[in-house]
């Protein structure tokens, strides 16, 4: 009985595997069908790579640690290896590398998945036996991993001039009671569980759980929208020294911010640029393509501040009525539709208050989907942290030079959107789907 319990999970496994890899890569086909070889071949913005360089070098981590690693199998192109490592050539420098061409490039992709499903189907995911293979865990590493270039890709879209390719729905009203719901939401002082120890897909760096005590806080209901954002720049905020720290200050006047990335002023009339269409700054979305700086500046113009990684998760996650830390902010289930805006099912974020269904037992809304949320905190190993499988993955960036993310954007993947997962990066990055919420500190009268 024991033994036919564990094949049954073993094939459940596997075929949660399969699906999280084949829905990857239908997304990555349909971000690069969509364009012809010139444009796949092109640089749009030296912060991305040529986009033919994202779908090789997914090809290639996929034999390296599927094929290669996990299977025991023959390299098929070692020549690649060098070519497609990310630590090897910064993506301003990669149109200049001796790159696949985009039809070559399809068919060492597919050649490669073929053999990694042969691997995954004769693969033992015993939790006990080896690490890698525990759970399943590289074949989630690897969906999670091109589900990231995917989003870089989409970002590599947002980026590119020309006609709009990319098409998708718009995403669902806000309910009714969205207009009445409360600023903030009140997080009670107490300890709470941060991290995890067991799901079996999870990145080193969100591991091991940990007990971490928090002081009360309040935290917004929803994320900062742009009609927030303009009250801010229609009261000086890019020209009010006070609100911005010293390298925020410098880096503000070296690039000139004034506004979000991909928005300018016609006339009284904000419009921004979207996926190759011009519209008006709808005000009930959540800003988006904001770097850290200008979060910071408009958390600290409010009075307020950018939220500790810490307090981010325990608003997500946490259940005081259990007495226990959530894998999302609804609980346990798996995300819908009705959950979170997640997986490019929609190209934009939805209107603040949405997804009711979503929400979290703090009673926040939309910390899953919509938009990444910057965080105060540095980006620093957990106690106890232990690199798995290579030390590139997260601890290479660990330190103050890289801000904490956290939530998902809308092109972010439910394979990847958990509230225990941590993006990173520079307090300077813009092309990103980042927007964010502020918080601020419980008067003793109001801890509760």
């Amino acid at each position: 009985m024991t033994s036919l319990k564990q094949s049954e999970t073993s094939t459940s496994a596997k075929s949660i595997a399969e699906a999280a890899l084949a829905r990857a890569r239908r997304r990555t086909l349909a971000l690069t069908e969509c364009l012809t070889d010139e444009e796949l071949t092109a640089q749009h913005s030296p912060l991305m790579s040529p986009l033919v360089w994202d779908l090789a070098h997914i090809g290639n981590q996929e034999e390296l640690w599927l094929v290669r690693r996990a299977g025991g199998r023959p390299a098929l192109r070692p020549d690649l290896d060098a070519l497609y490592d990310a630590f090897r050539h910064p993506r301003a420098n990669r149109p200049a590398l001796p790159l696949l061409a985009p039809d070559p490039a399809r068919d060492y992709v597919r050649e490669v998945r073929v053999r990694a499903l042969e691997v995954l189907e004769g693969a033992d995911f015993d939790p006990d036996g080896d690490p890698l293979l525990a759970h399943g865990f590289v074949f989630g590493m690897l969906a999670q991993h091109e589900q990231q270039h995917d989003e870089t890709m989409l970002a590599t879209h947002q980026l590119r001039a020309g006609p709009a390719v990319l098409d998708a729905p718009e995403p669902p009203a806000a309910p009714p009671d969205a207009a009445g719901l409360p600023r903030e939401v009140l997080v009670a002082a107490g300890p709470f569980e941060m991290g995890t120890d067991t799901d079996g897909w999870a990145l080193d760096n969100e591991r091991p759980a940990h007990t971490v005590e928090v002081a009360a806080y309040w935290l917004d209901t929803v994320p900062v929208t742009n009609a927030a954002y303009l009250e801010f720049i229609a009261d000086g905020g890019y020209d009010r020294d006070e609100c911005w720290t010293p390298e925020g200050r410098r880096h503000r006047d070296e690039a000139g911010l004034r506004a979000p990335l991909f928005w300018w002023r016609d006339g009284d009339t904000w419009l921004r640029r979207r996926f190759g269409r011009t519209e008006p700054v709808p005000p009930d979305e959540p800003v988006v393509h904001v770097c850290w700086y200008e979060a910071d500046a408009y958390a600290r113009w409010a009075g307020r501040r950018l939220p500790s990684e810490a307090e981010w998760e325990k608003a997500a996650r946490h259940d005081p009525a259990e007495g226990r830390s959530r894998r999302y902010p609804w609980g346990d289930a798996e995300p819908t539709p009705e959950h979170a805006n997640l997986g490019q099912r929609h190209l934009r974020p939805a209107p603040a208050g949405a997804y009711p269904a979503g929400a979290a037992p703090s009673g926040a809304r939309q910390l899953l989907g919509d938009v990444w949320e910057w965080t105060d905190s540095d980006f620093t190993a957990y106690p106890g942290f232990a690199a798995f499988p290579y030390r590139e993955y997260s601890e290479v960036f660990f330190g103050p030079g890289h801000k904490v993310l956290r939530g998902g954007a809308f092109g972010v993947d439910e394979v990847v959107a958990r509230g225990t997962f941590r993006n990173w990066d520079l307090p300077i990055r813009r092309q990103i789907f980042a927007g964010f919420r502020t918080a601020r500190d419980a008067a003793p009268g109001e801890a509760g």
